[in-house]
């Protein structure tokens, strides 16, 4: 079994006529799988990549004949590449035995090719030594691009003409960004399909695979309390907050190409959305998931400009410490405008959801890191207790929280009376602390998704139709903030953001849920 991963978001898997993998082939061992990891020696393979393949042969979950090869233009050896990942690799918390022995075990099953991401040729000299491994069984590979996006297609090319699986599978993943807007994004999907069937591609996106992104569902359709709730007619606003305590840190080379309405609103943020907004499903089949998730895109207004506010950082001293500011960067040009934060109000036109803003926040060098949803439901109407929050209705609003990252849980506030004599209120959390209630280790995002890749399985990828709906509702926007000029309003390292922000949520009535918060 091969499994090939592109950095970029995409699996791509060829089934071929006759390919089928019987549970004869598993049991009889005649199945093998290949992993070819393309751009080794970049730091999203060093860090995630490689780690998460490692945690799913220590949990047991890649098959007997597994082989894993790194490839990239960096000359390596085995050895090499061997020692170079073997500083990366853990063992989960809760199971250290014999974690040398595995370590061991898996570093044994990973080797590396040297080539060019543009050369047909070598690649066909990596297809001859997955052969070699592959040793006349059923083949199955998967590749994992983590490259730039503008040599996808020259690999995609290579990979599909001269390092295909004959008798099994091959999928590719790509990972994001794909493209910068409608054009590009629709451009590469070409150009990818002249090679790939939509079947063979999977899109990733690593915040799809993280716990509470994936609980979001359960917990919407498997509890009779929420799911009566979830409608314009109960909920007010949701908020959708995503925030990093450092900056660009020498990758602003690459963040000013982007920014962080790209990197982090339009992909992250957005599938989030219509993962909570979706109806529910026919099925939990992942065609049946993706295409609930396309009506909601499909649904929601273009995302315009004056419902935008864009902020960068500066530089700022703060404990005796200076901070320094996004354009102090020696990668980013001195007059960027790139945003380095950004917040926005969009909205649904259906029967749910219509007239509930929905309200987006992300941004970096900011005072903490974190992601959450944030559902602040409707007042009771004529609540009792009115007078005993004084003007502040905010303060009785029942808030439910997901908590993506960090310390994942999950929490509702409702109101409750303090014990004593008087009539005192106060706000309490319903809390599920992830940490408390099961102390096991969370699984990495790409563990999830690479397991999935694996098995086939699609409902956390994403399809060419979702992407194009989502590119259309950010793509004018984006384009009249680049076409204008608009110069994004500064900020403090390590503060809030900007104060546009606030204004951008009262003039919706809503206040955000993370600043009464550390």
């Amino acid at each position: 079994m091969f499994v090939f991963l592109i950095h970029g978001g995409w699996l791509f898997t060829n089934i071929s006529a006759g390919d089928h993998l019987t549970e004869e082939h598993v049991t009889k061992g005649e199945s093998t799988l290949s992993i070819t990891v393309v751009g080794a020696s970049g730091d999203l393979a060093k860090k995630k990549i490689f780690p998460a393949l490692f945690a799913l042969f220590y949990e047991g979950c890649l098959p007997q004949d597994f082989s894993v090869f790194g490839y990239a233009r960096t000359k390596l050896t085995h050895e090499e590449l061997r020692d170079m990942i073997s500083s990366t690799l853990t063992c989960r918390i809760d199971q250290r035995e014999n974690c040398g022995d595995k370590m061991d075990q898996f570093l044994k099953r990973c080797f590396y090719h040297s080539g060019q991401y543009n050369s047909e040729e070598d690649f066909a000299e990596l297809n001859t030594k997955l052969k070699e491994k592959e040793a006349g069984k059923l083949a199955n590979r998967l590749y994992y691009l983590s490259i730039p996006p503008n040599i996808f297609v020259d690999v995609v090319r290579c990979a599909s003409l001269r390092a295909s699986s004959a008798n099994g599978w091959t999928r590719v993943i790509v990972e994001k960004p794909f493209g910068r807007d409608s054009e590009s994004s629709g451009e590469l999907t070409r150009c990818l399909k002249q090679y790939l069937t939509e079947e063979q591609i999977f899109r990733i996106d690593h915040y799809l695979g993280k716990e509470l992104v994936e609980n979001l569902s359960v917990l919407r359709f498997s509890n009779l309390v929420f799911e009566p709730l979830w409608s314009r007619n109960y909920i007010r606003n949701v908020q959708l907050i995503f925030s990093e305590d450092f900056g660009t840190e020498g990758r602003g080379g690459y963040f000013d190409q982007y920014g962080i309405i790209r990197d982090i609103m339009q992909n992250h943020l957005l599938q989030i959305l219509a993962l909570f907004a979706m109806e529910t499903p026919v099925s939990l089949d992942a065609e049946d998931i993706r295409s609930e998730k396309v009506k909601v895109l499909r649904s929601m207004k273009p995302l315009l400009l004056e419902n935008v506010v864009v902020g960068q950082y500066k530089g700022h001293n703060k404990g005796g410490k200076t901070y320094p500011g996004y354009t102090d960067d020696p990668t980013v040009p001195n007059h960027s405008l790139t945003p380095t934060f950004a917040a926005a109000a969009m909205f649904i036109n259906n029967a749910r959801w219509d007239g509930v803003p929905f309200l987006m926040k992300a941004g970096k060098a900011l005072h903490t890191r974190g992601a959450e949803i944030r559902v602040q439901f409707r007042h009771v109407p004529g609540n009792l207790y009115k007078k005993n929050f004084a003007t502040n209705l905010d303060n009785a609003t029942n808030e439910l929280v997901i908590r993506v990252q960090p310390d994942e849980g999950i929490y509702l506030r409702i109101n409750n009376k303090v014990p004593g004599l008087g009539m005192r209120l106060d706000r309490s959390d319903l809390n599920l602390l992830y940490r408390s209630r099961y102390p096991r280790e969370i699984p990495d995002a790409y563990e999830r998704l690479l397991l999935d890749a694996i098995e086939g399985e699609r409902r956390l990828f994403i399809r060419s139709d979702e992407l194009d709906a989502a590119w259309d509702l950010f793509t004018p926007a984006l384009k009249e903030l680049e076409e204008r000029k608009i110069i994004p309003e500064l900020y403090p390292y390590g503060s809030r953001g900007p104060v546009g922000a606030h204004y951008l949520a009262s003039k919706y009535n809503v206040r955000w849920g993370d600043l009464g918060e550390a």
